[in-house]
């Protein structure tokens, strides 16, 4: 009788090895496809994912543009209400062309106790200003009624602006981050401008006081 054959010890591990080896590489050529998925699914959701920048980040960067002297100040037209009460449309570059220098400030609110400071103090030092050459435009967010209540009631000699959506705020970087009773907030900056008959900046100032900025105007100026 002939006897059944057996594959050696060294042939069983060498066949044993095979398999191991062909296993492997079937899990490596599956990794390797996963992989490439993988990466291309985080591609293309980077590729689709919404903007996720949340307003306060927004309004950082825009912060982050200050307009400084020797610059050509940024033309515009806006609604105001003049120091006889009325309702006008004032552009800066033909007020500069009729009237010569410019003081152009920003404040938060009309009729607030800090801004009704500020406006008086530039009411009652108008004569001076005027020799100096400038004109006085103020501008808020306010709307115009509240505005002409504000001339009205403190009888103030110079026009109001009213920036209701704060697009000339933002291009003269007077809106964003700043620091309110130890907390960070968004919010008007308040801000005053010179602006020379050919529109240059001759000055600029952020989150200036309310009191006694008109004082330390006149003394940079003169």
């Amino acid at each position: 009788m002939r006897r059944a054959e057996y594959p050696t010890a060294t042939e069983n591990n060498t066949a044993f090895a095979g398999r191991i080896s062909m296993w492997r590489m079937g899990i490596g050529e599956r990794m390797t496809a996963d992989e490439t998925m993988t990466a291309t699914e985080n591609k293309e959701a980077e590729m689709t994912k919404p903007d996720m920048t949340d307003d306060a980040t927004k309004a950082t960067q825009a912060t982050m543009l200050r307009l400084e002297p020797g610059v050509k100040a940024p033309d515009f037209t806006l609604p105001a209400i003049g120091a006889d009460g009325e309702e006008t449309q004032i552009t800066l570059s033909r007020t500069l062309e009729k009237q010569g220098k410019m003081l152009l400030y920003f404040y938060p609110a009309a009729m607030t106790p800090g801004c009704t400071t500020q406006a008086c103090d530039f009411r009652d030092n108008i004569a001076r200003l005027s020799s100096l050459g400038y004109t006085v435009l103020g501008a808020s967010k306010d709307p115009l009624d509240k505005l002409r209540r504000f001339v009205e009631r403190d009888r103030l000699t110079f026009a109001l602006l009213s920036d209701a959506d704060l697009t000339v705020h933002r291009l003269y970087g007077a809106y964003g981050e700043k620091n309110s009773y130890g907390r960070i907030v968004t919010g008007v900056l308040r801000s005053t401008f010179a602006i020379d008959r050919d529109g240059t900046i001759t000055l600029a100032r952020y989150n200036v006081r309310a009191k006694g900025h008109v004082d330390s105007l006149l003394k940079r100026l003169s």
